[in-house]
């Protein structure tokens, strides 16, 4: 499998886990839920991303995840999620899913960090723990992390650590962060590939801004798959996709509830066979399965009228 690089594009869906009803990890789900993305026109996957439960799997149980998802696709590239309190966390997870095949891997930003220096003292301790030729993804997500990093301290980073490869950009609001890294880049600054989160909710103007992609999931991935290949020859058409789609995208934004929505859209779509959590997750509520049923419904007219 090739390494990840600053020309990555398309979109790198994040893989949920999926669990039996026992709560034990569903190899056969793992199997189905790669095949359905990559059927779906992904282009990579993350796995063990926040919205992968990773904090509710053991080491082993995320080497395994990672060694079945590595194995089921088939030479596509698969980024790992490895964020961990702990530096040395870090370093061991990292070092085993590289040996496994992973092309890259992805770290969020502590909590603790508070200032510029610290952001950028944090990330030169990551590679070296994890090595200087191990692709480098920093996740951006201030409204989880509550660590907040601004477009010139990502800027430092970029031009202090060459393994730096990507930026998974999920600031809200955040466009403006797009755009000041492209204009660093047209100054001479090299570049690096922008993939976007939050469930591809703002897609459209992050693409229109200079994002290479997205790096997020959804029940639907096919709906980023299409955004992000119709933004630039036919924005208007991308648009209208994302249109339809864009209610269940709110409604999966809810704290708390949001994997639930996604893990059930996913097992009514046949590519995981339960849509369980871990705990302290709880089961999606009945009205909110009727709310997203009435959802989808919609969807599927508006999708039919579109043609």
């Amino acid at each position: 499998m090739s390494l990840l690089t600053a020309d990555a594009k398309g979109v790198f869906v994040i893989a949920v886990t999926p669990f039996r009803d026992d709560l034990s990890i569903d190899l056969a789900s793992i199997d189905r839920v790669v095949d359905f993305y990559f059927d779906k026109g992904a282009d990579g996957l993350t796995v063990l991303g926040m919205m992968g439960e990773a904090p509710k799997l053991t080491q082993n149980e995320a080497i395994e995840v990672t060694r079945r998802a590595i194995g089921r696709s088939a030479g596509k590239p698969v980024v790992v999620g490895v964020s961990a309190p702990g530096l040395a966390a870090i370093g061991e997870l990292t070092r085993a899913v590289m040996d496994l095949g992973a092309a890259g891997v992805m770290v969020a930003p502590p909590g603790t960090l508070r200032t510029n220096e610290q952001i950028v003292a944090y990330y030169r301790s990551v590679v070296d723990a994890i090595g200087p030729d191990v692709p480098l993804v920093l996740q951006d997500f201030p409204l989880s992390t509550k660590v907040t990093v601004s477009s010139g301290t990502l800027g430092q980073i970029v031009e202090a650590l060459p393994s730096m490869v990507m930026l998974k950009h999920e600031d809200w609001p955040g466009l403006a962060k797009i755009s000041d890294l492209r204009a660093a880049e047209t100054d001479g600054r090299r570049r690096i590939s922008i993939l976007c989160g939050n469930s591809g909710l703002f897609l459209p103007e992050e693409m229109a801004r200079g994002a290479d992609g997205a790096m997020t999931g959804f029940g639907f991935p096919e709906m980023m798959v299409d955004v992000v290949r119709l933004a630039a020859s036919d924005p208007e058409r991308a648009q209208d996709i994302f249109d339809a789609y864009l209610p269940l995208v709110r409604y999966e934004q809810q704290p708390g509830i949001g994997l639930g929505v996604r893990k059930y859209v996913l097992a009514k779509r046949g590519a995981i066979a339960s849509s369980v959590q871990r705990r302290p997750a709880a089961p999606l509520a009945g009205k909110a399965i009727a709310e997203v049923e009435r959802l989808i419904a919609r969807q599927t007219r508006r999708l039919e009228m579109l043609g």
